[in-house]
């Protein structure tokens, strides 16, 4: 007979009685009577409810039930922090539609101080909003008279997509946490490798948090990868292998010019498709995305722009004509295919002149810790707040290269954001004595820029794998496969490779997702383990290549 006390164990500790009939009676409220959460979704709620959690979870697994649920149970209000405009609408939609009282608030709403006050006075059960709203003084005042028990962060890999350009305020969210009244932190997302999952937790603040995940696996796409050489002759590639290819689709490119190129050559060759691109105009955006939905178009040419929130099931392909800067981006965009589990296709194009780039690594020398506490010291000399560009000359850093470091003041609440690109002191800085934290925030841009291109380096060897492509892109993240899947090129031809004598403990090899230390390099994780070489991302050094042989013969890396 099973023992029901068994029941009570969840992925982050015990779960009493009480609050597992909590969680039925929300289930039942969310999904229906009779209703049950699907693979994952249980297991994120019930660790949710016991400690703040990451929860890496496959497309389409039900997120936004997970943290409804969990929201209802531990009895407050909740504030969902999500990417895009058609998520915020597409969230509400199904949360209204379960009978939960919920709203968006973003740059779109009108009747914002209205939004606000009924959020204040209980009115409202769950507000998804966007990060920009939550770096904003009036709405985090507003929230936090609200007293909100979870801080829900939908699509968490974009946690560690920070960077001057890309959604600095992302980087606010462990600040937001702490005006709010620190609620329980759940962040979801259905692509995290080991080192994001760090990431993403340092960032929000929470980095002993529960993480709950499944398989990222999906075996029912197909992998391939081309190597080219010739831009002209990777273009005319990519333009044949669409053509090619039945139903709907999506082409991913790195630059809104080959958003344009691509597209145009599509439509020359009788492919209805249209191009998408973060810069176009929100009334743009959602043409094409409607379009696509709709299936009046049958492809879209985008930038990573698009996808977040792009549930379409009957999505056959999906073609990168530019290698992605990421495992995590590369397995989050070809997650877009294939989503009513038939077969379908991804396809990379990978031309290794693509990925030296001057553009992937902003020029010039990042601020150290000189330069970033002559900027705080600016900075609190003008706590109503001073112009950005103005801090960089007496610095003695370049503006680009200010850039990329005030995301991580902002990180660690150095400084806050105010509207019109000045710079104010955040909620941790001491004013009397800041060189720790300047030391602290030059520490982190460097680490950034370093595993930003290190991560580069694993993408080159998904592209450029001899053995079967889904055991290496599953291994970098985090998932160890001895067998070949026979459902990628190299299967196909009949070179799977051979992933070595792998038994971990038994013999003292690595294996992908160990902790080990390295003499040199200190402590890392193991990401990837071919016939003659291991890859490491170290904490302090990024990603490094060795050579097994060495590594066996002289013990080079030893168990965390």
């Amino acid at each position: 007979m099973p023992d029901a006390s068994a029941d009570l164990l969840g992925p982050c500790g015990p779960v009493d009685e009480p609050t597992l009939e909590a969680v039925d009676a929300a289930v039942a409220r969310v999904l229906g009577d009779g209703a049950a959460l699907g693979d994952g979704q249980r297991e994120a709620v019930l660790g949710a409810l016991v400690d703040d959690c990451l929860a890496v979870l496959p497309p389409a697994a039900g997120k936004t039930a997970v943290y409804a649920v969990t929201g209802l149970v531990l009895g407050g209000p909740t504030v969902v922090v999500s990417p895009t405009l058609s998520l915020h609408r597409d969230q509400v939609a199904h949360l209204v539609d379960a009978g939960v009282r919920a709203e968006v608030l973003n740059s779109t709403v009108a009747a914002r101080d209205d939004v606000l006050a009924r959020f204040r006075d209980g009115a409202i059960e769950v507000l998804v909003t966007s990060p920009e709203q939550l770096a904003r003084e009036d709405v985090l005042d507003a929230l936090a008279a609200g007293a909100p028990t979870l801080l829900a962060v939908d699509e968490a890999h974009c946690v560690c997509d920070w960077g001057p350009d890309f959604r600095p305020d992302y980087l606010g969210l462990a600040l937001a946490r702490r005006r709010l009244g620190r609620p329980r932190v759940l962040a979801l997302t259905a692509t995290a490798s080991i080192p994001a999952r760090g990431e993403i937790l340092e960032l929000l603040g929470v980095p002993d948090a529960c993480v709950v995940v499944r398989d990222p696996d999906r075996p029912h796409i197909h992998l391939t990868a081309h190597l080219v050489h010739e831009e002209e002759a990777k273009w005319e590639r990519v333009t044949g292998e669409v053509v090619g290819l039945e139903g709907a689709g999506i082409v991913y490119v790195t630059t809104r010019r080959h958003t344009t190129l691509v597209c145009d050559r599509l439509r020359e060759a009788g492919v209805a498709a249209e191009a998408y691109d973060g810069g176009m105009t929100a009334r743009d955006r959602g043409r094409v995305q409607d379009a696509f939905m709709d299936g009046e178009i049958r492809v879209v040419v985008a930038t990573s722009a698009f996808g977040m929130g792009i549930d379409k099931p009957d999505v056959r392909w999906v073609v990168h004509g530019d290698t992605p800067t990421s495992i995590d981006a590369y397995h989050q965009e070809i997650g877009r295919a294939g989503r009513d589990g038939r077969p379908a296709q991804a396809v990379l194009f990978h031309r290794p002149q693509d990925l030296v780039r001057p553009k992937l690594f902003a020029s010039g020398r990042d601020p150290g810790k000189g330069a970033l506490t002559t900027v705080l010291a600016a900075v609190c000399r003008h706590p109503d707040g001073v112009a950005q560009d103005e801090l960089a000359g007496p610095a003695g850093v370049s503006k680009a290269g200010l850039s990329r470091a005030i995301p991580g003041l902002v990180a660690l609440g150095a400084v806050r954001r105010l509207p019109g690109r000045l710079l104010a002191p955040g909620d941790v800085v001491d004013c009397d004595d800041f060189s720790e934290l300047a030391e602290h925030a030059a520490a982190l841009v460097a680490r950034r820029r370093e595993r930003e291109q290190s991560k580069v380096e694993l993408v080159r060897r998904y592209a450029e794998a001899t053995g079967c492509r889904r055991r290496t892109l599953l291994e970098a993240l985090g998932e160890s496969r001895d067998e070949p899947c026979g459902f990628c090129d190299h299967c196909d031809a009949g070179h799977p490779g051979d992933p070595g004598n792998r038994a971990g403990a038994e013999n003292g090899d690595p294996v992908p997702g160990e902790a080990v230390r390295h003499g040199e390099w200190g402590q890392g994780t193991v990401t990837t383990v071919a016939e003659e070489s291991v890859v490491v991302l170290f904490d302090e050094g990024g990603y490094r290549t060795l050579s097994l042989p060495v590594v066996r013969e002289k013990q080079l890396l030893a168990p965390a």
